[in-house]
């Protein structure tokens, strides 16, 4: 499972605040088509039903496809599913008490915005972390960008997978990997393209050329 976690290079998240409920199946295929590595379902206004019903349709294409699904803040749900990650933000519950509600082998990640956060998740026990916002983002109205400059210095203080994420779209993605990322999270850049799997493969042959160089 770890080994196949630091494969990963573009993860997805399907956030209920640019997708309908109707199309959560439609846009997983998609994202499935275009090459994600990890898809993440990130439903904040939604009831814990409603998520769990949610997680499990989706799980039925991803586990076909051979595609982790993460469950973001739902501990409870991430086991149900079962899927195979749990996301964890920095308000939410420890990642020691996350473990004792998910399976044994379900991935625990963190969201981590400096790079003393992001020590501390490694530390914690995290299987990879989230790091940004780089940019201004409408998913993360609340936290100031954090810009590309601690990329390098983060990826030399911590060893699990960083996926750098906020406001990565196709345009900047080479800015981003120029400063150092190796994996990223993309959520709007994505979900509002007019072409999901286009845009999703066009990121990943970025990814991959990177990776290669």
């Amino acid at each position: 499972m770890v080994d196949s976690l630091k494969r990963c290079r573009l993860y997805a998240i399907l956030d209920l605040a640019y997708v309908e409920v109707a199309k959560v199946e439609h846009v997983t295929a998609e994202l499935i088509r275009g090459g994600a590595d990890l898809i993440q379902l990130r439903a904040k206004k939604q009831t814990l039903a409603e998520i769990r019903r949610l997680a499990g349709k989706m799980h039925g294409l991803t586990s076909k496809a051979g595609v982790p699904l993460i469950v973001n803040d739902h501990p409870e749900i991430a086991r149900d599913v079962p899927a195979e990650g749990l996301h964890l933000g920095q308000d939410d519950l420890s990642i020691a008490a996350a473990r004792r509600v998910v399976r044994q082998d379900c991935w625990i990640g963190k969201s981590t915005h400096n790079v003393v956060q992001a020590i501390a998740a490694q530390d914690e026990g995290a299987d990879y972390i989230g790091f940004g916002p780089l940019f201004a983002t409408p998913t993360k109205p609340d936290y100031a960008p954090i810009g590309t400059t601690e990329i390098g210095r983060v990826h030399e203080k911590v060893r699990v997978p960083i996926f750098c994420i906020g406001g990565i779209k196709l345009a900047n993605l080479p800015d981003v990997l120029a400063a150092g990322a190796k994996r990223v999270v993309i959520v709007s850049g994505l979900l509002q393209s007019p072409d999901i799997a286009a845009v999703t493969q066009s990121a990943k042959q970025l990814l991959t050329k990177n990776q290669d160089a």
